[in-house]
């Protein structure tokens, strides 16, 4: 399964970048997050249970999330549940019109015969729908908390 999200924010790329990196403003600014616990905690890695819901559905897994502040990319890495092995990575592209974000998920399902079903409903149901609404929800949050500038 491969999946990408992807959407331009208005606002400068370490603020953006930022706000990704910050697990613990996501339920604070993301309605879908139900809550983000920290299993283990340091500045660049971190171990955390999110949970989310997915039209009143609830989900949950546990995460490792690498912050890579050289190559300006948050990476998560699922250690269990349904999407176990999944590898998420987020990437912060300068663009003409502000900063465009994506999202990509990748996992190779462990029953490859039932990957088409999992991939309609785990890639499409629940990843794609998720990962489009966080990127609308974190766009409105860091435009309306930027200061904008117009020459």
């Amino acid at each position: 399964m491969h999946k990408t999200n992807s959407i331009v924010m208005c606002a400068p790329r370490t603020t953006v970048f930022n706000t990704a990196a910050n697990l613990e403003l996501w339920p604070q600014i993301l309605p879908h997050y139900r809550y983000i616990r920290y299993l283990e905690r340091s500045p660049d890695r971190n171990v955390v249970v999110m949970a989310a819901t997915r039209s009143g559905i609830p989900i949950s897994w546990i995460s490792e999330q690498i912050i890579d502040r050289d190559r300006a990319e948050v990476r998560f890495l699922h250690l269990k549940a349904f999407t176990k092995g999944m590898r998420v990575v987020w990437t912060f592209q300068e663009a003409p019109a502000g900063v465009l974000v994506e999202i990509k998920h990748d996992l190779a399902f462990r029953v490859k015969i039932l990957a088409p079903i999992a991939d309609k409903i785990i890639g499409g149901f629940f990843i794609h729908h998720i990962a489009n609404k966080t990127l609308r929800c974190m766009k409105s949050y860091v435009e309306a908390n930027t200061d904008k500038v117009t020459a």
